[in-house]
């Protein structure tokens, strides 16, 4: 079913969402608030997206940061302890400075993940509502797949990647430092 402007029908690949269903809208109707069209509005659709993207991340952050402190040696705590630093100085002193590798490795994954995201805000919006949540890997994807101007996706391709380049190598940079300030 192809839409024809001016007659009403949605096309198949933008289906009419039902506001009043949803784990988030559930909640908020049983206590008498009006069903929030999270990815209708633009605003909305953006903070959905970033919410579900933190939601995502958090368990794998989560593991990469307690692998980290699981492996920092307990007699540098008894150590410490013994010398007299309370819980916040041990944290300050050792237990943060000692994370530094699991805070660049975070930070690294975070960036470029952030940076070449396509698949949670394609899959939440397909890009819409307008273009609020379309990134630059679904622009490049629609331009080479979608309407088969390879060379233009090609070029923004090559355009992005040298772009994440430099971001990342500065992120390199900034990180390097901060762990030769700390050890």
């Amino acid at each position: 079913m192809l839409a024809v402007e001016g007659h009403g029908q949605v096309p198949p690949e933008f289906p009419e969402i039902d506001v009043d269903e949803g784990a988030a809208n559930s909640p908020l109707m049983s206590v008498g608030f009006d069903p929030v069209p999270w990815l209708a509005d633009a605003w909305l659709a953006r903070l959905s997206t970033v919410v579900v993207t933190v939601w995502e991340k958090t368990g794998w952050h989560a593991v990469l940061y307690l692998a980290y402190i699981q492996s920092i040696p307990k007699d540098f705590y008894e150590s410490a302890r013994i010398d007299g630093a309370n819980a916040f100085a041990r944290f300050r002193y050792l237990t943060l400075p000692l994370l530094v590798p699991a805070i660049t490795v975070s930070q690294m994954l975070l960036l470029t993940g952030g940076l070449k995201v396509f698949d949670l805000p394609y899959t939440l919006t397909k890009g819409g509502p307008g273009f609020a949540t379309t990134t630059i890997s679904q622009v490049i994807i629609r331009r080479g797949l979608g309407e088969a101007k390879f060379g233009e996706a090609s070029a923004l391709a090559v355009v992005f990647m040298l772009m994440v380049l430099v971001v990342v190598m500065v992120q390199l940079v900034i990180s390097r430092r901060l762990e030769r300030n700390v050890a």
